[in-house]
């Protein structure tokens, strides 16, 4: 009696590690595409003849059509199902760096970077919708955390795979590598059997719930919460090398160490912050908790003239303390989206990341270029008191949002 009662936990358990880990490894391909084609600017001039604001605006092609089309995305990802979305999505950011492979023009290099963004607009949306459907709830912040560590470890290793495949077969034939890869990974989530979620699987009986608006003011509010984060760490993470080596004297490696220490302490802190997330409710208070130090952190590191240790060390807190609050932060969003609306939802919120990352270049490039390398950390601490108070602004009313994401019966 008792293996006819665990087999069906058994099968659930299997069921969501092999979703975990088909979501994981088709995050860890968004974030290994997003970093192909900057990996390959020195490859990518000589080419085709043109100069770095021409390659720039690729990225700024690449943010704006991904920002534009998140929230469309997880409309239909809701909508038509969110695992079709994410196959096709795969497909669409592989055949574009195939293509530019294939056929290496500066007109090629936008379309590729048009087809890029739409691709990684899926990713947010349709990842999500179906964790949030089929992770267990007890455990859902830390499969959050492994999804985007997932993330962060394909970025992390996108330079030295590419730089590898430069070296053994060109920079052509890297694009196409590096593109086979979304392909492959869809077919091999179809041969794992990822299940789906949107579709209106769990449509309420009840119309008016389905037809309540997703535009909410707590979605809103956490739409203006990921712009912030995002504006808060994308100046350190683009500009703080060249801003500690103008600003603090530091040498080329001591800089390059400390943002080292700063990304990968951010890894370490979003597999810590699985837990966490896992282990309270207060998902903004602890976010709050968290940036509050960070600010401080930082603030320190703007005002005082560190030594390399401390600098190390200062960085690698601050990271490890940003990267924690990530599980927290998608939880804030589960929390926050109507039944049914996870896709829809987790659309919006992300087109925070894209404005932010469309802005940050701009803003923290002026202030590098009005020689004021402090500012890059004293403005992103201004970003950080501001994400502290928008994040206390989401706890208001837990408890209806408690209510509102309990799982429906499958």
């Amino acid at each position: 009696m008792v293996d006819i009662l665990a087999a069906p936990q058994q099968a659930r358990a299997d069921s969501a590690v092999r979703t975990l880990t088909g979501i994981s490894v088709a995050h860890w391909v968004s974030h290994f595409h997003i970093f192909v084609l900057p990996m390959l600017f020195p490859f990518l001039k000589q080419q085709l003849g043109v100069g770095y604001v021409e390659l720039g605006l690729a990225l700024t092609v690449f943010a704006v059509v991904s920002g534009l089309t998140q929230a469309p995305i997880g409309y239909l990802a809701d909508h038509i199902g969110a695992r079709k979305i994410l196959l096709i999505g795969l497909t669409i950011g592989g055949c574009a760096l195939i293509g530019l492979g294939l056929h290496l023009s500066y007109t090629s290099l936008i379309v590729c970077a048009v087809l890029l963004g739409l691709a990684n607009s899926v990713y947010h949306p349709a990842d999500y919708a179906i964790l949030s459907a089929h992770m267990d709830e007890a455990r859902m912040g830390r499969a959050f955390s492994i999804h985007t560590f997932a993330g962060f470890l394909g970025g992390a290793v996108a330079p030295a795979i590419m730089a590898a495949l430069v070296a053994s077969i060109g920079g052509l034939g890297a694009l196409i590598v590096a593109g086979a890869v979304g392909p492959l990974v869809a077919l091999f989530l179809i041969v794992l059997g990822i299940p789906d979620a949107g579709a209106n699987k769990n449509k309420p009986k009840d119309d008016t719930a389905q037809k309540a608006s997703v535009i909410t003011p707590a979605l809103m509010v956490l739409t203006a919460f990921f712009t912030l984060l995002s504006l808060s760490t994308s100046g350190i993470n683009n500009f703080g090398v060249v801003a500690l080596m103008g600003g603090y004297g530091a040498s080329f490696s001591t800089a390059n160490i400390a943002l080292t220490a700063f990304l990968g302490a951010s890894a370490a802190g979003v597999l810590a912050g699985g837990y966490l997330a896992d282990w309270t409710h207060r998902h903004s208070q602890l976010a709050a908790a968290c940036f509050a130090v960070n600010a401080v952190l930082v603030l320190l590191i703007a005002l005082l003239n560190l030594p390399p240790v401390a600098l190390t060390l200062a960085m690698g807190l601050a990271g490890f303390l940003g990267g924690v609050i990530a599980p927290s932060r998608d939880m804030m969003v589960r929390n926050a989206a109507p039944p049914g609306a996870a896709g829809r939802a987790f659309g919006i919120v992300s087109t925070g990341f894209n404005f932010g990352g469309i802005v940050s270049p701009l803003l923290f490039g002026w202030i590098m270029d009005q020689h004021m390398p402090h500012w890059v950390f004293g403005a992103s601490v201004g970003f950080m008191v501001l994400t502290v108070l928008l994040a206390l602004v989401t706890e208001r009313k837990p408890q209806a949002s408690a209510v509102a994401v309990q799982p429906q019966p499958r």
